[in-house]
């Protein structure tokens, strides 16, 4: 989907950079005293409403200048002008307007597009009062600093409003499943993917790292199809002395940046071990969804009727952080529930592909009781005694799932929402919508009352 443009342009030394660094939270924009640093076009994509548009940092323009540098760059913004729906016209509030902006005041006049005059580094209220001169302009004027991030939220919301996004079409679900198998060195994990697979692919040995590279291995069952990932065995960065166990633990994070679904694979003999733990740290990083079996079940020997209940309540005990990921027991050597694990992968990969209609999260909002309280379990700052109103939420993005929530009030935004109450928003995300064994991200969106 292509993005609305806005371009960011000015007189050298105003600011622009930082602005560009301040909206897209990035540091891709050099900064520094020196004018004239920015010489390129410049490209970043900034997030507002639970929408995208990209944002271009011009070098700062100099329209009468024939030498040959501010020439191109003045090239430079033109082209950015061109492209771009919108423009934010950054001016420095404490210099005042120069001739200089009165040639580009001119130049914007004549492009017939909407021009948002960022009055920058207003810090203070005099210097607020005093950008009111840029006012003679006849372009829309926000007071802002880029530096301390006032008035940044007031400038979004006004180019927003202008912007022409493309309707949202209804993202497919990928008719292919990428699967990963990751797990620690020597738990089954080549073994598993050929049980799958029915037949032998990999190579399988009992010497821990046999498999050094990632393996993508293609299978089809019942018109869907996968495309498996055997992972070379993921060791602690100490422990990998040779080079190529070093470029295995590379390979294995390549993998689950790729894939859709994970299959974290625990050896049951063995039992749970600090680096299970990380390995699954490592595929949550990613926004896979996740999987745990419990590899070797075969070889417990079943001398109570809950064995396996005491088994996963222990594991659940010490990976708290995955208490939504499913777990099974398997026994690769014997086949034992192997049949039962591409079934579950594709109900996971359904649930990352999962859309949530704007109107049932408003009623889910309604339902729920989405208002934090103050000063208790889940309050909303971090001494809660904030009060921050949750607006609404809305969903951005699918694999994995994310959700903004809107909130507004309170003096001070760095607090933010309660972890605990973030916590009780995604459970109870969970289970109304059925995202079974997938990440899901959610990220605060904050507006201070304009003062």
């Amino acid at each position: 989907m292509n993005l609305p443009l806005v371009a960011i342009i000015g007189r050298p030394n105003v600011g622009k950079s930082t602005l560009f660094n301040r909206l897209t939270g990035s540091r891709k924009s050099i900064v520094g005293d020196e004018p004239g640093i920015t010489r390129d076009r410049i490209y970043g994509e900034v997030e507002w409403k639970a929408r995208s548009f990209a944002l271009v940092d011009t070098g700062g323009i100099v329209p009468d200048d024939d030498a040959i540098i501010p020439a191109n760059i003045f090239k430079q913004a033109g082209r950015a002008i061109t492209e771009a729906q919108a423009i934010i016209w950054v001016v420095d509030s404490r210099a005042g307007a120069i001739p200089l902006d009165e040639e580009i005041g001119v130049l914007l006049r004549n492009i017939g597009k909407p021009v948002f005059i960022a009055a920058n580094k207003a810090e203070s209220k005099r210097v607020e009062e005093e950008a009111a001169e840029f006012y003679k302009f006849g372009f829309e004027l926000v007071p802002i600093s880029a530096e301390h991030g006032n008035g940044i939220g007031d400038l979004l919301d006004a180019v927003y409003e202008v912007l022409s996004f493309e309707e949202e079409t209804e993202e497919t679900e990928q008719t292919e499943i990428k699967l990963a198998i990751i797990g620690r060195p020597n738990v089954g994990k080549s073994s598993l993917l050929n049980k799958i697979l029915g037949e032998e692919r990999v190579i399988v040995s009992p010497i821990a790292g046999t498999t050094r590279d990632a393996i993508d291995t293609e299978l089809t069952v019942d018109g869907q199809k996968f495309t498996l990932i055997d992972t070379a065995g993921i060791r602690r960065k100490g422990k990998t002395t040779e080079m190529a166990e070093k470029l295995s633990v590379i390979m294995a994070r390549k993998s689950l940046e790729r894939a859709d679904v994970a299959i974290l694979l625990i050896d049951a003999i063995e039992g749970f071990a600090n680096l299970d733990a990380n390995i699954a740290g490592y595929a949550l990083d990613s926004g896979c969804s996740l999987i745990i079996a419990v590899n070797k079940w075969d070889a417990i020997e079943e001398k109570e009727t809950n064995t396996a209940n005491d088994f996963e309540k222990n594991l659940r005990y010490k990976m708290k952080f995955l208490d939504w990921a499913p777990i099974i027991t398997v026994s690769a050597l014997t086949g034992q529930r192997v049949n039962k694990i591409l079934p579950i992968v594709q109900r996971a990969n359904e649930a990352r592909n999962r859309r949530v209609p704007t109107a049932k999260l408003n009623q889910f909002f309604e339902e729920n009781a989405m208002q934090p309280k103050v000063g208790g379990g889940n309050a909303p700052g971090k001494g809660g005694n904030v009060r921050l109103h949750v607006q609404y939420i809305t969903q951005a993005g699918l694999r994995p799932p994310m959700f903004v929530i809107f909130t507004s009030g309170g003096a001070s935004s760095k607090g933010g929402l309660h972890f605990s109450y973030l916590r009780y928003i995604e459970n109870r995300l969970r289970e109304s919508f059925d995202f079974f064994a997938t990440p899901l991200r959610l990220k605060e969106k904050h507006k201070t009352k304009k003062k």
